[in-house]
C-alpha cells in the first residue's frame, strides 16, 4: 500500500512516517467538514496541530488533519481579560500576543509547543500554572451529531494532565475554540524552580516570560535540530507516606506539595538520578541537559524512540518503586496504540 504523504515535517520528534491522505484546514468551518465527512465515512482520522505531542510508529493508512484555523477576539469587563482563541493558532503566540496587549496570566506558560486546540486535551502546564487555571470554556465538534457545543472549565474534568478529551471524549469530540480567562487583578505564580528568585511585590509578567523562555531555551532542546516532543514523562503523583519513604532513602528528591496532600515528584530528576541522563538507545537518546526530555538522534523510528521510553520507564521503577507515565499519544497503523509497539 502507498503512503504518499510524508508526516515528518508535522511532528516534532522528525519521524520519518507517512499517510494516505493530508487535509490542511483553515477555517472553523473546515475543520467541521473535514472532520464530519471522514467520520461518517468510517476511515480512520487523526486530527492533528503542531506535532508536538505524538509519536508516530507506523504509517498512517488513513486521513490526517492539520488544523490551521485562525483568530482570536477579546473582550473584557471589570474584573477579567476574556480571549476566545481558534484551535489552530500557536501556543507560544497567543503567550505573547497576550502580554503585548496587557492581559498577563500566560507567562508562566511560554514557550510550550504545540497549538491551543491541543492544550485543553492534556491539561498543559509549566511552573506552577495549568491550563484549568485560565480556561473559561472550550469549544468542540461533537462528531456523532455534527454540533458544536461548549464545555465550562468544570466540565471539561481537567487533572493533572488529563481531561474529558482524553476519557469519554476521545475519538469523539474535536476542539474548535478555547475561552481563557484572565483576572485583571494579576497575582504572579513564583512557586517553581528558577521563579522562586523574584519577589511578588516587584516581578512584572514580563519579566517572568522572558525566564521561563530562557530557562526552557537553554534546557530543551530546539525540534529543528534535535528532534523532541518536550517532556515526555509526567511527573508521578505518590502519597506523603511514599514521598517521606523515598525521602529518607534520597535526601536530594525534589518533590512539590500537592493541595489534597499528595507529592508531585520530579520524573526528570528520577530519570536523571536512576542514571539515564544522556543514556543512548539506537537512534534514540535522553538529552543530556534535561533527562526529562527524548531526543532523536538522527533516523530514530517511532520504535526507537518506544523502547527508550519502556526502558526508562523500567529503570527509574527498579531504583525508586515509581511507575512513570509517557505523555505524547502513541500512533500506530490506525489510531492510538501503546508504547509497547
Amino acid at each position: 500500500m502507498s503512503f504518499p504523504y510524508s508526516l515528518k515535517p508535522f511532528n516534532t520528534f522528525g519521524v520519518e512516517q507517512s499517510c494516505l491522505s493530508l487535509i490542511e484546514v483553515h477555517s472553523k468551518a473546515e475543520l467541521q467538514s473535514a472532520c464530519l465527512s471522514l467520520y461518517q465515512s468510517k476511515r480512520p482520522m487523526l486530527v492533528l496541530g503542531g506535532g508536538s505531542n505524538i509519536v508516530f510508529t507506523n504509517d498512517f493508512n488513513g486521513t490526517v488533519v492539520r488544523v490551521l484555523s485562525k483568530g482570536i477576539s477579546c473582550s473584557e469587563d471589570d474584573t477579567h481579560f476574556y480571549l476566545a482563541v481558534e484551535a489552530g493558532e500557536n501556543w507560544h503566540e497567543l503567550v505573547h500576543f497576550s502580554l503585548n496587549q496587557n492581559m498577563p496570566g500566560l507567562e508562566n506558560l511560554a514557550l510550550i509547543p504545540g497549538t491551543v486546540g491541543a492544550a485543553p486535551i492534556q491539561n498543559i502546564g509549566a511552573y506552577g500554572v495549568e491550563l484549568c487555571d485560565i480556561c473559561d470554556w472550550v469549544e468542540y465538534l461533537e462528531l456523532e451529531s455534527g454540533n458544536l457545543r461548549r464545555l465550562t472549565v468544570d466540565e471539561c474534568e481537567f487533572a493533572y494532565r488529563e481531561s474529558i478529551f482524553k476519557s469519554r471524549l476521545r475519538d469523539k469530540a474535536v476542539i474548535t475554540a478555547v475561552g481563557l480567562r484572565l483576572p485583571k487583578a494579576w497575582q504572579p505564580k513564583l512557586a517553581y524552580g528558577p521563579l522562586q528568585s523574584f519577589t511578588a511585590e516587584t516581578v512584572t509578567p514580563r519579566e517572568i516570560f522572558d525566564r521561563v523562555c530562557e530557562v526552557r531555551s537553554e534546557k530543551l532542546p530546539n525540534p529543528e535540530v534535535l528532534g523532541n516532543a518536550g517532556s515526555f514523562f509526567k511527573n508521578p503523583i505518590v502519597s506523603a507516606a511514599t514521598y517521606m519513604q523515598l525521602a529518607a532513602r534520597f535526601p536530594s528528591i525534589v518533590g512539590y506539595a500537592q493541595p489534597n496532600g499528595e507529592v508531585k515528584l520530579a520524573a526528570g530528576w528520577l530519570i536523571e538520578h536512576a542514571g539515564l541522563k544522556g543514556f543512548t538507545l539506537g537512534n534514540a537518546g535522553v538529552h543530556a541537559k534535561q533527562a526529562l526530555v527524548l531526543v532523536n538522534l538522527g533516523h530514530a523510528t517511532g520504535q526507537d524512540i518506544c523502547r527508550l521510553a519502556l526502558h526508562v520507564i523500567t529503570r527509574v521503577n527498579e531504583v525508586f518503586g515509581v511507575k512513570l507515565e509517557a505523555e505524547p499519544r502513541i500512533m500506530g497503523l490506525t489510531g492510538e496504540t501503546s508504547l509497547d509497539v
